[in-house]
């Protein structure tokens, strides 16, 4: 997912284009394509993110243009063009890369229509972190990651969580606050 306005990050120009070694997005999409998982990377881009958009292309990357609405709207969107399970993450994980990419794929349960990956506030907590949207798992508050396996066919939405108190899948840069602890660490 590339295509929000990230205006809770309050700078002038596209939160995925911020640069640490290379814009953010572009190490998102590097990382999922060296995971070796998936037949193809498709990027969901809005009139939010033309810049991001932009570079996506002369960088050969395959780009889904969504409303950008908002995130439910654009991602079921987005869902709605695939029938195979696909793989959601935001494209604001700086510290994401393809071996825990990896490690997520091979806990696919497959039975599941909806499969988020969370971690638990402890963990956050002990990384000095913080997330926006809970959910209580078997009597431990857990934090959503922003990533997901999405069986998009499936005509239900069992939604099943898996805890994976990683800092890989923990660190997401969505304010300013949080890009400042990032870039100084």
């Amino acid at each position: 997912m590339a295509g929000g306005r990230g205006t809770r990050m309050d700078i002038p120009g596209e939160k995925l284009l911020l640069y640490h070694k290379k814009p953010l997005v572009l190490h998102v999409v590097d990382a999922l394509v060296s995971s070796n998982c998936f037949s193809s990377v498709v990027t969901a881009t809005s009139p939010n993110s033309p810049n991001t958009e932009k570079l996506l292309l002369e960088n050969q990357i395959q780009t889904l243009h969504t409303k950008g609405t908002d995130y439910v709207e654009d991602l079921t969107f987005a869902l709605s063009n695939f029938e195979e399970p696909v793989f959601v993450v935001s494209g604001d994980l700086p510290l994401l890369d393809h071996t825990i990419i990896q490690d997520m794929v091979s806990k696919h349960q497959k039975t599941s229509s909806w499969q988020s990956f969370v971690v638990s506030k402890k963990f956050l907590e002990q990384q000095n972190l913080n997330l926006e949207y809970s959910v209580l798992i078997d009597d431990t508050e857990c934090y959503y990651t922003g990533i997901s396996i999405v069986n998009p066919k499936s005509g239900t939405t069992n939604e099943t969580h898996t805890i994976l108190d990683d800092k890989r899948i923990a660190v997401n840069l969505n304010t300013r606050k949080d890009y400042d602890l990032f870039k100084n660490s």
